[in-house]
């Protein structure tokens, strides 16, 4: 689903990246749920969702699937194989592999269908190259989820539905492995999102905050040119303002996960 990052493309409409969000979670949740015995599917990600012509989502790559535990096993212990940004906290630590692990990747994944930004992103200023670490402090402020939403849907998007998307996805990515939904819960709760018709854009509230946000960026602009203007004496700056700027640490390799996604046409 590399549609989401194209640039100079029409981005995706809300309804459809709710719709195709929600014909994921279908199927992580028949993996899981519906199949004899369940599948883990261990590299969810945005490039492993494959699109027909009216957007209907399908899992495509299963070359890292493993099968869950069964009987009273609570994980299956294997090397840890995956896509760094997605992959669940627990499992690079342990290799303990349970179907929650999916379940925290699919967190990922939709918050890249939100904000519309990346897993991993290292053009990025620091503090923001991991999309998960950068989104955490966001998810619980309902008054700051605006915050979360890709600029792009230009305030088309649901209100509730956004506030109900960012709250699936907090739940999925759960530090604590136990309290990240089934998929099944996660179907029945997106499943009115891509209906929903209470536009952001019609708000006074989003009005509002849309027309501080160009205020800020003028006064930054009116800012660049003040800062142009400052005359030198001696031939050294009067004063001068300058970005810090540092060599970007590479993302931390764990044994067997790519660090980044795989692309796909």
């Amino acid at each position: 689903m590399t549609l989401l990052y194209v640039g100079g493309s029409v981005p995706l409409p809300w309804s459809i990246r709710m719709k195709i969000a929600l014909g994921a979670a279908k199927g992580l949740a028949f993996l899981h749920e519906e199949v004899q015995r369940p599948v883990i599917y261990r590299d969810f990600k945005t490039s492993n969702i494959l699109l027909d012509a009216d957007y209907n989502a399908k899992l495509s790559d299963f070359g890292l699937a493993k099968d869950g535990p069964v009987g009273n096993d609570t994980h299956v212990s294997t090397r840890v194989l995956g896509t760094h940004g997605y992959a669940a906290p627990e499992y690079v630590m342990t290799g303990h592999l349970t179907s929650k692990n999916d379940v925290y990747s699919f967190g990922v994944v939709l918050l890249e269908m939100l904000t519309g930004r990346r897993s991993m992103d290292k053009s990025r200023p620091n503090g923001e190259q991991n999309l998960v670490q950068w989104a955490r402090p966001l998810l619980g402020d309902k008054r700051r989820f605006y915050r979360l939403m890709d600029p792009r849907f230009e305030g088309h998007f649901s209100i509730k539905g956004a506030q109900k998307a960012i709250q699936i996805a907090a739940h999925c990515l759960s530090r604590d492995p136990k309290a990240r939904p089934l998929m099944s819960e996660v179907v029945e709760a997106l499943k009115p999102l891509p209906k929903l018709k209470d536009m952001a854009s019609s708000s006074y509230y989003f009005q509002s905050m849309q027309t501080a946000r160009s205020r800020t960026i003028q006064n930054a602009k009116n800012g660049n040119r003040t800062q142009a203007a400052f005359t030198t004496r001696k031939g050294t700056p009067a004063r001068t303002f300058s970005s810090q700027t540092s060599a970007q640490a590479s993302p931390s390799h764990y044994p067997g996960l790519s660090p980044q996604p795989r692309t796909r046409k």
